[in-house]
């Protein structure tokens, strides 16, 4: 691991208890010592606007207020102190609408449970290593849904009328992404000692 994530503040968003002394346990070995909790949606833009983090890791199914809500508010409300924040999710759901789902509402990056400690990191290290820009249109603002750029792009998929070819990209989007998907789910699989898992009988994801 080479980087010092001891001048960097996170907030965990979690409903379940266990998991987030968990996720708060991960995040200490990575460096992390500012670690604000929260434990819905509601509570979590509330510790976000009062602490200002500079990462959030959020679960999505919680109630009142999901992570997904959660994340809207950062991005789109006006008490939001740093709409840029990366956001991480950490779900159950691994089919591709929730994917897009997600994607969508800004999220930055996404993934499925269970999963390893270094997986958590890869996501932070990507962050970190390949920002992406944001992009603001009139009902969506957040990190460019598109994965890849290439400076010598002439295509002509700007024009909303090319619903065809637009289409066409956000397959290739949501290729990389079920990509990404099947590499996590597959943790489940090897059922190595170090991956997160907590086993939750009350909820969905």
């Amino acid at each position: 691991m080479g980087y010092n994530f001891h001048k960097a503040s996170v907030l965990i968003v979690e409903d379940n208890v266990p998991m987030i002394e968990l996720i708060k346990s991960v995040v200490e070995t990575f460096g992390f010592q500012d670690i604000y909790t929260a434990h819905d949606g509601n509570e979590g833009f509330e510790t976000f606007c009062r602490h200002s983090p500079d990462l959030v890791i959020s679960d999505w199914m919680m109630k009142p207020t999901n992570g997904i809500e959660m994340a809207y508010k950062i991005r789109q409300d006006s008490k939001s102190p740093n709409k840029f924040v990366p956001i991480i999710l950490l779900t159950g759901f691994s089919q591709k609408q929730r994917v897009i789902e997600a994607r969508d509402t800004g999220i930055t990056e996404f993934i499925v449970k269970p999963f390893k400690a270094s997986d958590l990191y890869k996501r932070i290290e990507n962050i970190v290593e390949s920002p992406r820009s944001f992009i603001e249109s009139s009902d969506f603002f957040g990190p460019d849904r598109r994965r890849t750029k290439r400076d010598d792009f002439r295509g002509p998929f700007k024009r909303e009328q090319d619903e065809v070819k637009k289409t066409a990209t956000l397959k290739k989007e949501d290729a990389a992404y079920k990509k990404l998907i099947k590499k996590d789910s597959d943790l489940e699989k090897k059922k190595d000692p170090l991956t997160i898992e907590f086993i939750e009988t009350d909820k969905d994801d």
